[in-house]
C-alpha cells in the first residue's frame, strides 16, 4: 500500500473496502494483470481482510480475480490491474471508474432520453455477450455494479458471484443466488424505478406475478423441477401487457423487453442476438458516451457531457468506422419492410 496515495474512499462492499488512489512507483514481486500499472495511473482499491489465516482467501474474491484472468481485456468489462498481498489480507487494483449506473439514475433530472437508454443496454449487452462468450455467468448484474468512467463508458464491474457455466447444462448451480437479469435494468432504465421493487424474496415474487402473471407448467413446463416447488402457493394473476406497465416505451423497446421478461431462461433471448433487435436501428439511435451524464462519486460538481458527433452510422462509436458497419445481412430480418 506504500505503493499508492489514497485519495478518498469510494464504498464498502460485503468483503472490503473500496479506494480512490494514484500509483506512486512500482514494486517487485506484484502480480500485475493484464496490463502493468503506469506511475500517476488513478486506481480503485479493493481491500479484502483475511478473518483468519486458516480460513483462506473469501470464495468471493477468488471467484473474482479468477472470472477476471479468464477473460481478456474489454472496454464493456472493468478491468483488473494487479493483486498483491497486504496486511492480514490482499489488495485488488481495477482501473478506476468515476460513478456508476445507479448514481447516473438517481441523480437524473429527469428520466434518460430514449437514445442515453439504448446507448447503456447496448454497452451492457456487449459485456454480457462477452462474458458469456468465455463462459462466465456474473449472476449480480445490478445498476450499482455497472460502472460508469469519466467518458461514459459502462463496463461490468464485481465479478464476486461470477461462475464458469458449462454450454450444455451439466454443471449445478446453487439456486439460491438471485440476480437483476437485463430485462429488469431495461425496465428499470425505461421506468426510471425497479419494475419489481420487492423488499425481500416474497414480497419480490408477487411483483413479478402481478406484472408477468403467475408462472405455471404450461408456460414453463421446468418450474415443476425447480428445488423449492410447491412450498408456497401464491394467487393467480394474469400478465399485464407491458404497453400498459410502460406507456411510453416504443413498440420496439417492448418488444425486446418482452423477449427478455421470459418465465423459461431458455426462452429469453440471448444477448449477442439482442444486439441485432431492430430496438438499436430505429431512431433515436444509441448516443454517444460523450453525449450521457456523468455525476460524480465523491461529490463536487458533475462533469457536463459533451454533445458528440452526428452519428448515423456509427453503432459502435468506438472503433474505427470501417471495424464498426454491421454485416448488412445479419441485420436484414430484424429491419422492419417498408
Amino acid at each position: 500500500m506504500d505503493q499508492y496515495c489514497i485519495l478518498g474512499r469510494i464504498g464498502e462492499g460485503v468483503h472490503g473496502i473500496v479506494f480512490k488512489a494514484k500509483h506512486v512507483k512500482p514494486r517487485v514481486g506484484w502480480q500485475c494483470l493484464p496490463s502493468v500499472l503506469q506511475t500517476g495511473e488513478i486506481v480503485a482499491l479493493k481491500k479484502v481482510a483475511l478473518g483468519r489465516l486458516e480460513d483462506g482467501i473469501p470464495n468471493q474474491a477468488l471467484r473474482e480475480i479468477k472470472a477476471l484472468q479468464e477473460m481478456e481485456d474489454n472496454q464493456y468489462v472493468v478491468q483488473l490491474k494487479a493483486v498483491f498481498p497486504h496486511s492480514a489480507g490482499f489488495v485488488l487494483a481495477f482501473e478506476f471508474m468515476l460513478s456508476d449506473l445507479a448514481e447516473v439514475m438517481r441523480h437524473a433530472q429527469r428520466p434518460l432520453a430514449q437514445a442515453q437508454v439504448k446507448s447503456y443496454l447496448q454497452m451492457l449487452l456487449k459485456g454480457v455477450a462477452f462474458c458469456h462468450a468465455h463462459n462466465i455467468v456474473h449472476r449480480d448484474l445490478k445498476p450499482a455494479n455497472l460502472l460508469i468512467s469519466a467518458s461514459g463508458q459502462l463496463k461490468i464491474a464485481d465479478f464476486g458471484l461470477a461462475r464458469v457455466f458449462s454450454p450444455d447444462g451439466s454443471r449445478l448451480y446453487t439456486h439460491q443466488v438471485a440476480t437483476r437479469a437485463v430485462g429488469c435494468i431495461m425496465g428499470e432504465l425505461l421506468n426510471g424505478s425497479p419494475l419489481f421493487p420487492g423488499e425481500n424474496d416474497i414480497e419480490q415474487l408477487c411483483y413479478v406475478h402481478r406484472i408477468l402473471g403467475t408462472p405455471n407448467p404450461q408456460v414453463w413446463p421446468e418450474l415443476t423441477e425447480l428445488p423449492d416447488y410447491n412450498k408456497i402457493s401464491f394467487k393467480e394473476q394474469a400478465p399485464v401487457p407491458l404497453e400498459e406497465v410502460l406507456p411510453d416505451a416504443s413498440p420496439q423497446a417492448l418488444d425486446l423487453l418482452g423477449q427478455f421478461l421470459l418465465y423459461p431462461p431458455r426462452q429469453r433471448i440471448a444477448a449477442s442476438k439482442a444486439l441485432l433487435h431492430q430496438y438499436f436501428f430505429t431512431a433515436p439511435l444509441p448516443a454517444h458516451p460523450s453525449e450521457l451524464p456523468i455525476p460524480q462519486r465523491l461529490g463536487g460538481p458533475a462533469p457536463k457531457a459533451h454533445p458528440g458527433p452526428p452519428h448515423i452510422h456509427d453503432f459502435h462509436v468506438d472503433r474505427p468506422l470501417e471495424e464498426s458497419l454491421l454485416n448488412p445481412e445479419l441485420i436484414r430480418p430484424f429491419i422492419p419492410e417498408g
